[in-house]
């Protein structure tokens, strides 16, 4: 195939199409465009009671794009990943151009947890998140979600759906669906760094 570049891929998510690959090791990458895509409506994130309770805990802070890379690694770093050098190089690159960003957990200064993804017009293509504390990649996108309604996005696909991301409010989508979804997504001009991120408070309170 010919070479991906950051301006192919950020053509491919406007089209609907993600990048993977076979493994860390394999140097190629594929396109997918699932049949059925998973998506997190941004109203309906589910808060469980223990969730609001760690949240109402704090000892945890939440950052934007303070350690993309971190984050990066961090979701690699599991026994099976799609993260090949290439896509590393690649979500590197988007992420120095502005089209790619992180929001992390800290527990005091070690990074805990994280989800990254891609923005583009009003949609935000989460692409992986991790964790090496109990809740932190729950905690992650629960002020993950409510910072991108605060700051105008209309769409955040989260690619398939697994056991986990149904449990916290996603949902599987028919293919055409998503894409009409997309383009409606596309026609608005959002920006992930318009806002600062959410207190406890508005988190809890956006769920309730």
């Amino acid at each position: 195939m010919s070479e991906v570049t950051p301006d192919l891929l950020m053509r491919a998510y406007g089209m609907g199409v993600f990048p993977m690959s076979e493994n860390r090791d394999d140097p190629d990458i594929f396109w997918v465009d699932p049949i059925r895509r998973g998506i997190f409506p941004l109203d309906s994130f589910h808060i469980s009671r223990s969730l609001a309770k760690r949240i109402r805990r704090g000892g945890y802070t939440v950052s934007l794009n303070a350690d993309f890379e971190g984050v990066l690694e961090g979701c690699a770093d599991r026994e099976e990943t799609w993260i090949n050098a290439q896509i590393h190089a690649l979500y590197m690159a988007l992420h120095a151009r502005g089209e790619a960003h992180s929001l992390e957990v800290w527990d005091r200064d070690e990074l805990v947890g994280g989800v990254y993804g891609v923005t583009l017009g009003g949609a935000f293509f989460g692409e992986s998140m991790f964790s090496r504390r109990t809740d932190a990649s729950k905690i992650a996108l629960a002020y993950l979600i409510e910072h991108l309604r605060r700051c105008g996005f209309t769409l955040f696909d989260t690619q398939f759906v697994t056991d986990h991301l149904i449990s916290l409010g996603a949902i599987e989508i028919p293919r055409a669906d998503y894409h009409k979804m997309l383009t409606w997504a596309l026609r608005h001009d959002a920006d992930i760094t318009a806002h600062s991120l959410p207190s406890p408070s508005e988190v809890l309170s956006a769920s309730a």
